[in-house]
């Protein structure tokens, strides 16, 4: 019975991780709630399936927020400052259809997945897109973290 506790034990430490989460040292996670109504013409596009619209930074995240809809009453809302390199002049992503771009390097980013296309292929660590969650209320998305 002792090595059965024994072995238990030592399966239960070894399946720890001390990696932890791989959290972007670029972007702080700030607390917001914003309501997007769908019925307004600035949000009216994302009652189309693939249409994505851009809300500025004094409403939603650090940057700004990104959100598309992503099909079937789906919504995805993403993180406008490029993550990877801190905020600065350049770091605010510019939206391009389906796409998100960093001015800075031109690092393009899915809207449907958040994922950096062009990678480069280095040994160097790259973030995709910082997720916010998403859910519907009637005839608005909110948007929140």
């Amino acid at each position: 019975m002792m090595s059965r506790l024994s072995i238990l034990i030592l399966l239960i430490i070894s399946a720890c991780s001390s990696d932890g989460t791989n959290r972007n040292p670029y972007l702080q996670e700030i607390n917001f709630r914003f309501e997007a109504n769908l019925n307004l013409p600035s949000y009216s596009p994302l009652t189309n399936t693939g249409s994505a619209v851009y809300i500025p930074s004094d409403l939603a995240g650090t940057r700004g927020v990104f959100v598309i809809n992503s099909g079937f009453d789906q919504f995805r809302a993403f993180e406008g400052s490029c993550p990877n390199h801190a905020p600065n002049d350049c770091s605010t992503m510019v939206l391009n259809g389906q796409t998100a771009t960093c001015s800075c390097e031109d690092y393009e980013y899915s809207l449907f997945t958040g994922q950096l296309l062009n990678r480069p292929d280095d040994e160097n660590r790259y973030y995709d897109m910082l997720e916010y969650r998403t859910s519907i209320s009637g005839g608005s998305v909110i948007i929140f973290n």
